[in-house]
């Protein structure tokens, strides 16, 4: 049976993936757990893949070779980019660019990657599916958008850098791991989706802000997965 993997990368966003699976069991491969279980009667396996891209995209391949998968998910806490974001609310990725790769001097913008593009996009089926899905959540007091996630190997605290990421790429928000899981699954033909919460917003001091509110940020992710699943047995 196909799985449907999910990567997360911080303990906090693990555990309360973890925490909503039934019968979940752990299988080691190179070290790497991994856990596989129930989560709204789908087949899923989850991991915690760490932070930052070379993790991601490491975690992202293994999970391709090891299991058969449906499709691919990444849940996880973001930095808000645009003004209008709030802690908690929710960005779906519909496109994922990396703000830090650079070969500008070639020619090509910046962001852009050989045999990529400027951008990876997320698969259409799944931004239908949970389309649908936010139609039927219940009253809710956060903002859900969907749009671009800006990934590099930055934990973005400059004022400076967010209004720079923000103007050139027009990214709702950023992180350290969606895009580089999107390029992977891109070039393995794996279906892909990115859903993020606000945790923070980069003002100088907002690590402190980020581990107030990478748990909420997890339970929002996780509310929205399980709506997803509901509406698209």
């Amino acid at each position: 049976m196909k799985k449907i993997g999910i990567i997360l990368a911080e303990p906090e966003e693990f555990e309360v993936v973890k925490e909503n699976m039934e019968k979940a069991t752990e299988k080691v491969i190179q070290h790497v757990s991994f856990w596989l279980g129930n989560l709204e009667n789908k087949s899923c396996v989850i991991v915690k893949a760490g932070v930052g891209k070379v993790n991601a995209a490491r975690i992202t391949q293994m999970m391709i070779d090891y299991f058969e998968l449906e499709y691919l998910l990444n849940l996880g806490a973001a930095g808000a980019l645009d003004p209008k974001l709030e802690i908690g609310d929710i960005v779906i990725g519909k496109k994922l660019v990396q703000h830090d790769f650079d070969i500008t001097a070639f020619g090509h913008s910046k962001g852009y990657i050989t045999g990529v593009g400027d951008a990876v996009k997320s698969d259409e089926t799944l931004i239908q599916g949970i389309k649908q899905a936010l139609d039927h959540l219940d009253e809710r007091d956060y903002r859900i958008m969907i749009g671009t996630i800006a990934t590099g190997d930055i934990f973005c605290t400059e004022i400076s850098m967010k209004d720079k990421i923000y103007a050139k790429f027009d990214a709702n928000c950023v992180d350290m791991e969606a895009a580089a899981i999107g390029q992977v699954c891109h070039l393995a033909q794996i279906p892909f989706l990115a859903i993020r919460s606000i945790s923070d917003t980069p003002n100088g001091d907002n690590a402190m802000t980020y581990e107030q509110f990478v748990k909420l940020a997890s339970k929002r992710c996780v509310s929205i997965l399980k709506e997803f699943f509901r509406e698209n047995p």
